[in-house]
């Protein structure tokens, strides 16, 4: 009998569910679900699950949070992860592995998998040489995952320097109420055609369209999804974004982000 994989992902600009699409191929038959927002109990019946998502303010999402706070496995599940950051995953895994362990959940491998930054308001992705670079290595670390994952091992997960992972985790503690509210920055400047794609691709559900322009209701998880699939590029954060370069992954398209919003409304 084969070995059921089931990978679950959260993705803003496609970095994650590319990861996710590269552990699947080389997991043989390994499924792959977007991450749902549990409100009760979320059996899951693989004997291996992946959990793939992004690093936010160096540590995890709220998505992740609350997934894994709902999330049950049968006896015996193995339990693996992913964090994809634009260079520090900092205390990110051991945080996951403790909130698992909180659940009675055993994390057996977590993985920092590097990729081209996403966080606009600190720049663009970086030149198109350096983020081929950036693919060609996270496809080697993911093979290693994934042969990892497939002989069943168990080991210490990623981190990050000590003294990273105490002063970004902090970062991390003093930030995370105040990210729903970080949407108070963004805006839709003069190029934006009512489109209404911002509102769609959200995966919190954050935007609605009043008077033919995008308006964010405060439940933000600072994916940046709005701003990146903006086809006018007409979101701003602030006022330097106007001037950087957006970024998505090259592989993901606009279908697969609108799949992920309609999967978790």
């Amino acid at each position: 009998m084969s070995m059921k994989i089931r990978l679950y992902v959260y993705t803003g600009t496609g970095n994650s569910l590319w990861v996710a699409r590269q552990l699947a191929t080389e997991l043989k038959k390994a499924t792959i679900g977007f991450m749902p927002c549990p409100q009760k109990a979320f059996k899951v019946q693989a004997d291996v699950v992946g959990i793939i998502f992004p690093v936010h303010i160096w540590g995890l999402p709220s998505r992740v949070i609350q997934f894994v706070n709902h999330l049950k496995g049968k006896p015996g599940t193995y339990f693996f992860a992913a964090a994809v950051n634009a260079g520090q995953p900092a205390a990110t895994l051991p945080q996951l592995q403790r909130l698992m362990a909180s659940r009675k959940l055993a994390l057996s491998l977590g993985y920092s998998v590097g990729l081209p930054s996403n966080y606009i308001p600190w720049g663009g992705p970086g030149p198109m040489d350096k983020q081929q670079k950036l693919f060609k290595q996270a496809r080697e670390k993911v093979k290693a995952i994934a042969g990892s994952v497939l002989r069943g091992e168990r080991k210490r997960v990623d981190r990050g320097p000590l003294w990273q992972n105490i002063f970004f985790s902090l970062l991390y503690r003093m930030s995370f109420r105040q990210v729903r509210n970080m949407d108070k920055k963004f805006r839709a400047d003069e190029k934006c055609n009512n489109c209404g794609i911002c509102s769609q691709v959200c995966p919190a559900a954050n935007i609605e369209m009043t008077n033919g322009k995008p308006a964010w209701l405060h439940r933000c998880e600072q994916c940046f999804t709005c701003l990146q699939w903006c086809p006018q590029e007409a979101i701003q954060y602030g006022e330097k974004t106007v001037k950087y370069q957006r970024y998505h992954h090259p592989e993901v398209i606009l279908k697969d982000m609108l799949e992920q919003a309609r999967a978790n409304r």
